[in-house]
């Protein structure tokens, strides 16, 4: 052995060390927790209630109130419910934003806790580091799916119209006008169906890969009654050869494509000369330093390996970009090299994204 690996730990040290990764262990718990309470609609019963009880929970929801009174308990312990006796508790209206208003806040973040992995998901996993090759989108099930659907479903509804296409010069009147568009990388179709809702006089196409994301997006489409949105079970290298679109967007989706590049390449043939192309990407940086300053570094480099990477390394000779991969600079120079010669970088007050307008 060598010294380092026979020195003696000091006991601060180690007892700091180990409370750290209990910590990690503690916020796996937490987070089931909060999956429970969104799926049992506990956040959205307390929403505005004020002050109750175990038994007030328990006479609005139905639930037994032995098992509401300690999960209320994990959730003031976890400082998510105001509490200061155990007994009576309280939903804050930031925890209302952040847990509860799934449909009005840019803040809601439940919809990330809702993914249940298949079975053999870890295995798969595991066996990743040893092919090197990872596990697509549809590899996670169908709640991966659902939950990224939900984790993007508030700035889809609540800044998209409003907000990000207002940024954009001119593609409000071409929409409005009425302009054929495509949404590469669709997922479940949130951003697809709400521009496509807003825009009747537009034609939208929504491409994806994953089976389990275009079913919940046909189930979308079909319950909105939309009739100008056509979707197609397709990777985004099979676009139109031909000059074809007015407007096509890029989800939160390019850093976890296997062939990012050939994706871009196929925009710059299917897009308009006088077209706009709008990326919304991580903010991920090109050094490890500086994504530290991210303090949720540790979430995204772990993120990256569950699904990011996973599914950017999920056939031979993947890009294998990652969660923070596809940076700024990058996206930048990766565009260019495709062919287009504009890229104008949109910081919306998104916390997590930056919004590039790309032109040819």
């Amino acid at each position: 052995m060598s010294a380092e690996q026979t020195a003696v730990a000091d006991p601060k040290q180690l007892a700091r060390f180990a409370l750290k990764v209990w910590k990690y262990k503690e916020g796996e718990m937490v987070s089931l927790m909060i999956q429970l309470g969104d799926r049992l609609g506990l956040y959205k019963t307390m929403a505005g209630a004020g002050v109750v009880s175990a038994a007030d929970l328990a006479e609005r929801t139905g639930l037994h109130p032995r098992w509401l009174l300690e999960w209320l308990r994990s959730q003031a312990a976890a400082g998510l419910l105001a509490s200061t006796d155990g007994e009576l508790f309280e939903l804050t209206v930031e925890g209302v934003e952040v847990l509860a208003d799934e449909d009005g806040s840019l803040r809601f973040a439940c919809g990330t806790f809702a993914r249940n992995p298949p079975p053999d998901y870890v295995d798969k996993l595991s066996d990743a580091f040893r092919t090197g090759l990872g596990l697509s989108y549809d590899d996670l099930g169908p709640s991966a799916a659902h939950s990224t659907e939900r984790t993007l479903g508030p700035w889809s509804r609540l800044a998209l119209i409003p907000k990000i296409l207002p940024a954009l010069n001119g593609v409000v009147d071409k929409l409005l006008a009425g302009a054929v568009a495509a949404d590469v990388g669709c997922g479940a179709g949130v951003a697809l169906t709400t521009i496509a809702a807003a825009f009747p006089a537009s034609v939208f196409h929504g491409y994806d890969l994953s089976n389990h994301a275009i079913d919940r997006a046909e189930a979308r489409v079909a319950q909105l009654g939309l009739t100008n949105v056509q979707l197609h079970r397709a990777r985004g290298e099979a676009l139109p050869v031909e000059a074809t679109f007015d407007f096509v967007l890029t989800f939160d989706c390019l850093h976890d494509m296997t062939n990012p590049a050939g994706t871009m390449a196929a925009i710059r043939r299917a897009i308009r000369s006088d077209g706009t192309w709008l990326i919304k990407e991580i903010k991920g940086h090109a050094s490890f330093e500086e994504n530290l300053r991210n303090p949720l570094a540790a979430m995204m480099y772990s993120s990256s390996v569950a699904s990011c990477m996973s599914s950017a390394l999920s056939e031979p000779g993947g890009a294998g970009l990652g969660t923070l991969g596809l940076h700024r600079d990058l996206c930048e120079a990766m565009t260019r090299d495709a062919g287009f010669t504009s890229f104008t970088v949109h910081d919306l007050d998104d916390p997590a994204n930056l919004y590039y307008e790309v032109r040819p």
